[in-house]
């Protein structure tokens, strides 16, 4: 299959043609965003799934019935495709979407409500390997070659939604006052109960920390592995082939140190320090 039907082009950025189309988009565009909603923003394979889990946990103080009955891509749909037109008139109001848009590509309605936003930021060495090995299973990607090989085009920002330090910047640049909390996929792993009173405090829920625990428990990586609603494997294996390699795949810290070489580490940061030369944030 030719990459020219497996991907589209938005804004100069790379879509994936089977999740997304200009039908979506434009819907996306034309989305009227409401000021109790909650967007999870994310660069791919930075927590996205995780944040599907958590938020409606925490917007509906606990209730765990949407995990076990509604699939995680319908229970907080990405705001960008096809599944957001035909499952928006059935969700709950607070609602909470995910999103991979840079900022420049966040619909108008977006400004002029006070929708809030937590960017979920993860650190790039494992951001690729996992990408890889999503890469690796989904059937609708390009595969992604060599390790080294696909480390190159993460690096000149040949791979879905372009360079991860463009992301990264444009949300960091977003003068978002109160309205946007950053936090970080490590902080998360070391921590699950604190980052979910972050998000409960920032989003004014007040969950007693009984429900916190509970919340944590639940959307633990080993939960969400053991969930059919929440681990992927309702996806047809002609879309992604769990056997290639599980979608939930380790959900840890630093497994980049088991798939990059000296040499091959020294060439990734050289070009994400640059990239990042004179911002104020440092890496997790």
């Amino acid at each position: 299959m030719p990459s020219s039907s497996i991907y589209m082009e938005y804004q100069g950025l790379l879509l994936p043609s089977e999740t997304h189309s200009e039908k979506s988009l434009d819907f996306a565009q034309r989305f009227n965003l409401k000021d109790d909603d909650v967007l999870a923003v994310t660069y791919p394979k930075s927590g996205t799934s995780w944040m599907q889990e958590i938020l409606p946990l925490v917007l509906n103080g606990g209730d765990l019935t949407p995990l076990h009955t509604v699939v995680n891509w319908e229970r907080v749909p990405w705001l960008e495709e096809r599944t957001l037109e035909m499952v928006v008139d059935k969700l709950p109001s607070p609602r909470a979407f995910v999103t991979h848009f840079l900022y420049r590509l966040m619909p108008p309605s977006f400004h002029t409500s006070k929708a809030k936003v937590i960017y979920v930021m993860r650190n790039p060495k494992d951001v690729l390997v996992s990408s890889y090995y999503f890469h690796k299973m989904a059937e609708f990607l390009e595969d992604p070659g060599t390790f080294d090989e696909f480390m190159e085009k993460f690096l000149q920002g040949r791979v879905l939604f372009g360079k991860w330090t463009e992301h990264v910047k444009s949300w960091r640049h977003a003068e978002l006052g109160d309205r946007i909390l950053f936090i970080t996929y490590e902080e998360m792993v070391q921590d699950l109960p604190a980052s979910i009173r972050r998000i409960s405090d920032f989003l004014c829920c007040n969950l007693s920390e009984e429900v916190i625990q509970k919340i944590a428990e639940h959307c633990s990586f080993q939960s969400m592995k053991a969930n059919t609603m929440s681990n992927f494997s309702l996806v047809p294996k002609e879309y992604m082939d769990s056997d290639k390699s599980p979608f939930l795949r380790k959900g840890i810290v630093g497994d980049w140190k088991n798939h990059f070489t000296s040499e091959q580490l020294a060439r990734f940061q050289s070009v994400i320090d640059k990239e990042l030369e004179g911002e104020n944030f440092s890496l997790p």
